[in-house]
């Protein structure tokens, strides 16, 4: 069985990489629309079209399930996708649904950082409006932080400036909990660790996702799995030096999980 991860760069790697944790028995098509990278700051149509037609390359590949690993690319075509193909296909959200839920018993507020596209779709007021009968829930765009990951800017000097520039006007006292709405972000969760007071805490998607997939792949019968979690990386462009690219990113995630236990 092969799983494809669709992400407009290397940010669907943060989804890829619990993936590998959780379902290490199948194996992997990451597939990254480098020639339209970053997705946060184009128009609606002009995304929506690169991704049915990225999308439609996987396909052709031969994949038995799809995870639209990026928050924009969901909001944008996921309806359309799962009506053209009859593979599961599981999307994403950012993770305001728990943060409420956890933030109920403390009173504080919830800070959701995302693209500027993600935070002007319908889907993500949809989800707020839901979810937020309290009023709780800021929303804060970050479109420089899918740029720093792209380029694997990782300096914690450069990345914890531009934090603190964009925290600077938030009362963080009144926070409990930051989202990470954007796939990219999971990059930066050490860095906003040693940035933000211990009792915010820090959640995304991502976890959710996999646990979704694995339920959504065990209900159409395919959740055995005789692979070893073999990766194979694909983009849209002619760009070897991206693959090098996902190959050094993945790494790094990796040895932040061994780090982190």
């Amino acid at each position: 069985m092969r799983i494809g991860f669709f992400d407009s760069g290397i940010g669907g790697l943060t989804v890829l990489a619990e993936s590998l944790r959780r379902l290490p028995a199948v194996d992997y098509l990451y597939m990254a629309d480098t020639l339209h990278v970053p997705y946060g700051t184009k128009s609606r149509d002009d995304v929506k079209a690169y991704i049915l037609e990225t999308v439609g390359m996987m396909m052709r590949e031969g994949i038995d399930a799809l995870v639209v690993a990026c928050n924009t690319a969901t909001s944008i075509a996921v309806e359309e996708l799962r009506n053209l193909y009859s593979v599961p296909i599981i999307g994403m959200e950012p993770a305001v649904k728990p943060a409420v839920e956890m933030n109920l018993a403390t009173g504080k507020r919830v800070l959701v950082f995302a693209t500027p596209l993600t935070l002007r779709q319908p889907k993500y007021y949809a989800l707020v409006s839901r979810v937020d009968g309290g009023g709780i829930v800021d929303s804060l765009p970050m479109p420089e932080l899918v740029t720093y990951c792209e380029n694997l800017q990782f300096d914690k000097a450069i990345v914890g400036e531009y934090f603190r520039s964009k925290l600077a006007p938030y009362d963080l006292d009144q926070y409990g909990i930051i989202v990470l709405g954007c796939t990219h972000y999971p990059f930066y969760t050490n860095i906003l660790r040693e940035i933000l007071p211990q009792h915010i805490q820090i959640v995304d998607g991502n976890v959710g996702t996999v646990k979704r997939l694995a339920a959504l792949l065990h209900r159409y019968g395919i959740s055995g799995g005789r692979g070893s979690g073999n990766v194979r990386f694909m983009c849209s462009g002619d760009n070897p030096d991206y693959i090098e690219k996902m190959l050094t990113a993945l790494a790094i995630l990796r040895e932040d999980d061994v780090q982190s236990e």
